[in-house]
C-alpha cells in the first residue's frame, strides 16, 4: 500500500508557522516514503471560511515549495458523501437528535461538583415529543449515541485501539469526548465525520497531525470502526509555540506566513526553521 498522508487546513485564517511546519511535516514524510502528499480544504463552517483563505492557502503553501495532487478535494462540495455515512449510523440507531443549546449543555455539564465537567452525555428523546419538536421547527444535531456504539460492538469495544508511528498499540476509549455532534443544521456535518470519511475515500494511510488533535483519535477510531473503514496510522507531532509560550493559533493573531514574506523572510530559511 502507497504511504498517503495529507494537509487538511480549514480557510478559516490566514496560515502562520504553525501550519507550515505541519504541511512540511507530512510532506517530507511523503517525500522520504516516496509516497503521495494530499492537500484537502476542510471548508465545512460557511460562517467562518472565506474564499480569500483559502486562496492564500494555495498561494502559501507554493511559495514554501509544497506540491500536491490535484483536484483538490473540498469538503463543501462533497456533503453527499458524509449524509450517506450519517444514513448508516443513524439506520442502526446509533445516532439521535439532540435539541439542546450550546447554553443549555454548559449548563448541564457544569452541574459537576467536583473538578473539570464530564462530556456530554444524551440520548433520543421520546418518539412523540421528538415529533413536536420537530413540527414546532426547533433546531437540532445529530449526535453520536455512545451508549448504542458500545452495545453494537459489544467486546469489540474494549479493543478498540489505534497505532501511533514507531509504538505499541494503544487503548482507544472514546468516552473521554462525549456523545460528540456528527452534523448540524446549518452545516450538515462535523468534524469528526467528515475527516474520517475523507480519510478512507482519498486512501490516508498515515494521519500527521498536531499533538493537539490526539484527544481525537480515539473517537475518530470508534467511527472507523462502526463505519467499517480503514484504519490509518498516526503520527502526532509537537506543536510551535510563540515567544510567550503558548501555542500558535489563528485566533491569538500568530503572525502569518504572508506577514513573515512581507518582512522579507524567504522561503528557504523558513523551512530550515522547521526542520522536525
Amino acid at each position: 500500500m502507497t504511504f498517503t498522508t495529507r494537509f487538511a487546513p480549514s480557510p478559516t485564517g490566514y496560515l502562520h508557522r504553525g501550519n507550515a511546519f505541519s504541511a512540511l511535516t507530512a510532506f517530507r514524510a511523503a517525500h522520504a516514503a516516496g509516497g503521495r502528499f494530499i492537500l484537502r480544504i476542510e471548508d465545512i463552517d460557511a460562517t467562518r471560511c472565506r474564499p480569500q483563505y483559502e486562496a492564500a492557502i494555495y498561494e502559501d503553501l507554493a511559495w514554501l515549495g509544497l506540491t500536491w495532487e490535484t483536484p483538490v478535494r473540498r469538503q463543501s462540495e462533497h456533503l453527499a458523501d458524509y449524509h450517506l455515512a450519517l444514513a448508516r449510523l443513524r439506520e442502526r440507531g446509533l445516532a439521535y437528535r439532540c435539541f439542546r443549546t450550546r447554553r443549555e449543555i454548559l449548563e448541564a455539564i457544569g452541574q459537576a461538583p467536583h473538578g473539570l465537567p464530564p462530556p456530554f452525555r444524551g440520548a433520543p428523546l421520546a418518539p412523540g415529543e421528538e415529533q413536536t419538536r420537530l413540527a414546532a421547527g426547533e433546531a437540532f444535531a445529530w449526535r453520536l449515541h455512545l451508549d448504542a456504539a458500545r452495545a453494537e460492538l459489544g467486546p469489540a469495544w474494549d479493543r478498540l485501539s489505534f497505532v501511533e508511528e514507531g509504538e505499541e498499540a494503544q487503548r482507544a476509549d472514546p468516552l473521554p469526548a462525549g456523545d460528540i455532534v456528527l452534523a448540524r443544521k446549518d452545516i450538515g456535518v462535523a468534524y469528526h465525520l467528515a475527516v474520517v470519511v475523507d480519510d478512507a475515500l482519498q486512501g490516508i494511510t498515515h494521519v500527521i497531525r498536531g499533538e493537539d488533535l490526539r484527544e481525537a483519535t480515539p473517537i475518530q477510531r470508534l467511527l472507523q470502526t462502526l463505519l467499517d473503514l480503514p484504519a490509518p496510522t498516526y503520527r502526532h507531532h509537537r506543536l510551535l509555540a510563540g515567544p510567550d509560550g503558548r501555542r500558535l493559533a489563528k485566533r491569538d493573531k500568530a503572525e502569518t506566513l504572508r506577514e513573515l514574506r512581507a518582512r522579507g523572510v524567504s522561503a528557504e530559511a523558513l523551512r530550515l526553521e522547521l526542520t522536525v
